[in-house]
C-alpha cells in the first residue's frame, strides 16, 4: 500500500510495539546512528547499534543490544488522555527510591517493584467519560496490568456552600476555590488561574508542553502553565528536572556501585546520559581510559603476565595462573611474604600488647583465624621471629584486586631446654663411656693374654727337649766335709 499510504508515524510505530509486545533494534552505518539515537527516544523498547560498512558484526551487534534489553525493565502504559498522568517510582535493587520507569543491570531471578501515582487532571464534563480502563505492562512482554478508573467527580467540598467564588487563592478573584484547587473563570486557565486565554489559544499553549509524541505533558514531571513547563522538585537537593519540556535530569544516567556515572569524580549526568571526564570512559563512566595503574614493578603492563581493562589488570590462566593488583605474583612465586612479614608479626603482638604501634599497616585488612588452609589462588607465608618461634599466615586477593591477609594467632615455639637434664645425661654419658671402653681394654688385654698363653703351651709341648743330664745345672744344694768336723764330734760324744 506504499502507493496509496505515508510512511507510518511514530504514534503508529508506538502502537504497534505495544500491541505485539516487540523490542525493536536499529543497526544502522555510522552516518545514520545519530539519526536512529534519536528515532529511538520516541519508540518504545527500541535501541540502536553501530553497524560496520560490512556488516561484519551484525551478529555482536544484536547480541550487545539483546543484553541490554534483557538487563533492563522498562514499565509503560497505553494512557493518551490529557488529563491522565502516570508516574513511576523504583529502589531498582536497593537504595533510594526515585522516579523512574526502568530498571537497568538485573539478571535472571532478579525481582524489582515499581509504585505507581496515578493522577488526572479534571473530570469530564460527560458522566460517561469518567470511566477508563488503562493498561500497564513491560516493554516486550505480554503481562500486562489492567486498571478500571472511575473518576470521582462529586465530591461535597464542590457544593455550592463550600465553595469560595471569585477567591484571592485564584490570581485575585479569577477562578472559584474548591476542594483545594481553583476552579478558573471563562477565558482563564492554569493552576492559579493565571493564564488568561485571551492573549492566546489555550489549547495551543498545553500542546506546547508535550514533547513529540509523549503522551505527559512536561515528561510527567512537570506542570504545565500557560504553555510552558514548570519542572517538578525532587526531594534530594543534588538532583535537578530540567529542559523545555522537563525531559533532562541528573540523576537518571547509568550507575556503578550505586553512584551516578561513577560518582562526580568520573562523570556528570547530562540529560540521562553520562559525560565521562578526561581519563574515564564507557556508558557510566566506570572504565579507566589509561594504562598507568596497570603498570607492574618490573616496568611491564601487568607485568607481562596479562592485559590492561579499564585501568585494571587482568591476569593470563593456564599452565601458570598469576594473580595481584598487577598479576605479579603466583603460587610458585616468591610473592609478598617478605613485603608482609613486619606487619603480621606486629598484628600477632597488637592481639596481646595494646600499646604496640602498627600505624604503618592501617591500611592493609589482617583477619585472625585458628588454622590456614590454602585455597586457590592464594598463598602462604612462614617466618620465624628473635625467639625461633614460627608464625604462619597467608594473603590473596579479591575481586576488587584488594589485598588480604589471614594470620594463625597463635606462633608455634620450640620446647625450653632443660639445661639439668642434658648437663646429667652429659655426664652420665661420659661416666658410662668410661666404664664401657676400661671394661673393653680389660677384655682385649685377657683375650690377648689367653691367646700368648695358648700359644706358649702349644710350642712347649712341640719342643723335643734333651733327657741328659745337663753339664752346667748345678744342685741347689751343696755339701762341704768339714775336715776338723770329726774330733769335735768325739769330744762331743765324750762330754756326753
Amino acid at each position: 500500500m506504499s502507493s496509496e499510504l505515508d510512511y507510518p508515524s511514530l504514534s503508529q510505530i508506538n502502537k504497534q510495539i505495544r500491541d505485539h509486545k516487540i523490542n525493536m533494534i536499529f543497526a544502522v552505518t555510522s552516518d545514520q546512528v545519530t539519526l536512529y539515537d534519536m528515532l529511538s527516544k520516541r519508540l518504545a523498547g527500541s535501541s540502536t547499534g553501530k553497524l560496520e560498512s560490512d556488516s561484519s558484526n551484525v551478529v555482536d551487534l544484536v547480541r550487545q543490544q539483546y543484553d541490554k534489553i534483557t538487563s533492563a525493565v522498562e514499565i509503560t502504559d497505553d494512557v493518551d488522555e490529557t488529563n491522565i498522568r502516570l508516574s513511576y517510582y523504583s529502589s531498582c535493587l536497593g537504595g533510594k527510591k526515585e522516579q523512574t520507569n526502568i530498571c537497568r543491570g538485573l539478571k535472571v531471578g532478579q525481582n524489582v517493584t515499581f509504585d505507581v501515582n496515578l493522577e488526572f487532571a479534571f473530570c469530564p464534563q460527560k458522566p460517561s467519560e469518567r470511566k477508563r480502563t488503562l493498561h500497564i505492562f513491560p516493554v516486550g512482554l505480554h503481562d500486562q496490568l489492567t486498571i478500571h478508573l472511575e473518576m470521582m467527580c462529586e465530591c461535597d467540598c464542590e457544593k455550592p456552600e463550600n465553595a469560595e467564588a471569585s477567591s484571592p487563592k485564584c490570581s485575585e478573584g479569577n477562578g472559584t476555590f474548591e476542594c483545594g484547587i481553583c476552579n478558573c473563570n471563562n477565558r482563564r486557565y492554569g493552576k492559579e488561574c493565571e493564564c488568561d486565554a485571551s492573549d492566546t489559544d489555550p489549547f495551543l499553549e498545553v500542546k506546547g508542553c508535550f514533547n513529540g509524541d509523549d503522551s505527559r505533558p512536561c515528561s510527567g514531571v512537570g506542570k504545565c502553565r500557560c504553555g510552558r513547563c514548570y519542572c517538578d522538585q525532587r526531594q534530594h537537593p543534588d538532583e535537578k528536572i530540567y529542559g523545555k519540556y522537563c525531559e533532562c535530569n541528573n540523576y537518571s544516567c547509568d550507575k556503578k556501585d550505586g553512584k551516578v556515572c561513577s560518582g562526580p569524580d568520573h562523570g556528570v549526568c547530562d540529560c540521562g546520559k553520562c559525560k565521562c571526564l578526561t581519563g574515564w570512559r564507557e556508558e557510566d563512566c566506570s572504565c579507566r581510559d589509561s594504562i598507568e595503574t596497570c603498570m607492574g614493578p618490573n616496568g611491564q603492563i601487568c607485568s607481562g603476565n596479562g592485559y590492561c581493562d579499564c585501568g585494571a589488570c587482568v591476569c593470563h590462566t593456564g599452565e601458570q595462573e598469576y594473580f595481584g593488583t598487577y598479576c605479579h605474583d603466583c603460587a610458585t612465586c616468591p610473592g609478598m611474604c617478605d613485603d608482609l612479614r613486619d606487619c603480621v608479626e606486629c598484628f600477632i603482638a597488637y592481639q596481646k600488647d595494646a600499646t604496640r604501634n602498627c600505624s604503618t599497616c592501617s591500611s592493609l585488612t589482617i583477619w585472625p583465624i585458628e588454622e590456614i588452609e590454602v585455597r586457590e589462588k592464594e598463598k602462604q607465608c612462614s617466618f620465624e621471629d628473635e625467639m625461633k618461634c614460627r608464625f604462619i599466615f597467608k594473603y590473596a586477593f579479591d575481586q576488587d584486586n584488594q589485598l588480604l591477609v589471614w594470620t594463625k594467632m597463635v606462633k608455634e615455639c620450640p620446647e625450653p631446654v632443660d639445661v639439668i637434664a642434658i648437663v646429667s645425661g652429659v655426664s652420665g654419658g661420659v661416666v658410662a663411656t668410661g666404664l664401657f671402653l676400661l671394661m673393653l681394654w680389660k677384655l682385649l688385654t685377657v683375650i690377648h693374654d689367653r691367646r700368648e698363653w695358648a700359644k706358649f703351651e702349644k710350642e712347649r709341648l712341640m719342643a723335643k727337649w734333651n733327657q741328659g743330664q745337663n753339664p752346667l745345672y748345678k744342685e741347689v744344694e751343696t755339701t762341704y766335709q768339714n775336715p776338723a768336723y770329726g774330733g769335735t764330734a768325739r769330744s762331743l760324744e765324750h762330754m756326753e
